[in-house]
Formats: C-alpha cells, structure tokens, sequence
C-alpha cells in the first residue's frame, strides 16, 4: 500500500502547530530534510529510508518523520518504509533538484592535497571511527531545536563542490564558520559524546550522539573540553574554534548527520540566526 504525501500537506502541518524554532526547516531537495507527517496513532511508528531508522516525534498528537535526503538524491518521487504494530506500508514524496555552489581553496600543504601512503593509512584508520560515529543509533529523544555553536560568519556552504589546488574532491560535508581562534563552541543541542579525536583532514574533533540517528561534528578545533561519554545540555562548551587540519584559517566546520546522511545544517538554524549569520557576512 502506497501513500503520496505532496509539499501542501507539509504546509498544511505547519500551520497548525510547526514552528521553526522547534524543528528544522522542511527542505526536501538532494543534502535537504523532509518532514513528513504520519498521522494520528497510539504506537510511535517504526519509519526507514534505504533501510536506515529515520527519525520519529510526536507533535500535538501527529506522528512526524523527520528525514535526511542524501546529497545524491536524484529529483522525483522517493519513499519512506512505515511500520505501525503488524502494518506496514510505505509513503512517496518529492525531491526536488538543487544546484549548489563551486569552492576553490589553495593549500600551501601539499600533503592535504595528495597525502602520502602513512597518512592514507591514518585517514583510512579515522575514516572508519567517524563512520561508527555517524551511524551510532541511540535511545535518546533528539532535542531538535538547535542553537548555533559559535557566533561567527560563514565562509562555506554545505553542498558546494570542492577544489583544492585546482584539484577537484568531495562536495563539502558542513557549515564552515570563521571566528578567532579561542572563541567558544558550545553544544548546540543536548546529546552525549560519542568521538574525540586529532584527525588528519579534520583536526581536533568532537561528535555528539542527540539521538535516534541524530549525530553532529565540530572540527578544527583549537581545544577540545568534553570526553566520550560525557553527556550534555544545549549550551555547554565543548571545546574552542581553531585551525587544526587542513584549513585556510581559524574556524568552525560544522557537520549534521540523520539516519546516517549527512545534510546542511543551516536548515537547524532559525530564520533569524541566518539572518544575524548573512548580516555578518557583508562587508
């Protein structure tokens, strides 16, 4: 059994009660997020999206999805596979197309660029731990009203295709967000951590596990002020901006992964925190 769930409906759900300060913004495009509601049932429905858990909260009463769109999504009608008790049927809805920006970044540091045969040794080693990372699946009830982690301007959207020394890698994973080395990063939802680390590409890192899939990165630290296991409340400092890894210069490079994809942070971001954000950015 198959049913369509359209862009109005979702419009229609925020009208009687959504407000963007509680959740992030319905955005469903390649690297977007869906909110799809699921209607009105005792038993919190069991909801997966190519065969990964999916986000599931309750909000006056409706049952919502709360999804992260890959950013290789191709535009059309995808679906969603939903369990209620015995039932199982699955929801389509549309992606719609994105285009997303060109950076290109010079590197005095050679090996950023083409590491050697030890440091791939050592990326792979952290590729693996970040991984475990991303597709940790906790209890917890994600809190999904975040708050920015360090005030700052953005120096680099999520999505845009990379160039390092003319050399073309992967589309940017993150929210970059420049500040003086030293400025404090603090958690921008409750969580516990799940990784620290000084990584090759990343610098000094920390993960978060909010819950239910629900996972962030900080990376470029100068100073890491958490360790694994430790558990948060929004607010609490983490650690502190720096220029560890491979960087241009002092920032933040901010990572929000759900049900184990990796999608722009910006849509966490309230209206008014962007504008405050695209305010800084003018010269």
């Amino acid at each position: 059994m198959t049913i369509r769930i359209n862009v109005l409906m979702v419009l229609m759900l925020f009208a009687v009660g959504l407000q963007a300060a509680d959740f992030p913004r319905h955005n469903p495009v390649p690297g977007g997020i869906a909110l799809l509601p699921l209607g009105q049932v005792e038993q919190r429905p069991s909801v997966r999206f190519n065969n990964r858990p999916v986000i599931v909260t309750e909000r006056d009463g409706q049952w919502l999805a709360v999804l992260g769109l890959p950013l290789d999504s191709t535009p059309g009608e995808h679906r969603l596979q939903l369990k209620q008790g015995d039932a199982e049927r699955s929801l389509a809805f549309q992606v719609h197309a994105k285009q997303y920006p060109e950076q290109h970044i010079t590197l005095s540091n050679q090996r950023q660029v083409s590491p050697s045969a030890e440091d791939l040794t050592r990326i792979r080693g952290e590729l693996a731990r970040s991984r475990a990372a991303y597709a940790r699946i906790s209890e917890l009830e994600p809190q999904l009203n975040f708050m920015l982690p360090v005030d700052g301007r953005i120096s680099g959207v999520f999505g845009s295709r990379r160039f390092f020394n003319g050399q073309e890698r992967r589309p940017h994973s993150g929210l970059d967000i420049a500040a003086p080395t030293g400025t404090p990063i603090q958690a921008p939802a409750g969580g516990s951590v799940v990784e620290v680390g000084d990584f090759f590409f990343n610098g000094k890192t920390v993960f978060i596990d909010h819950g239910q899939g629900l996972v962030s990165m900080y990376c470029h630290m100068d100073s890491i002020r958490v360790k694994p296991g430790q558990q948060l409340k929004q607010g609490e400092l983490i650690g502190t901006v720096g220029a560890t890894g491979r960087v241009t210069g002092p920032h933040l490079h901010w990572s929000i992964s759900m049900n184990n994809t990796l999608i722009d942070p910006e849509l966490f971001l309230s209206e008014q925190t962007l504008a405050q954000l695209n305010a800084t950015n003018q010269p």
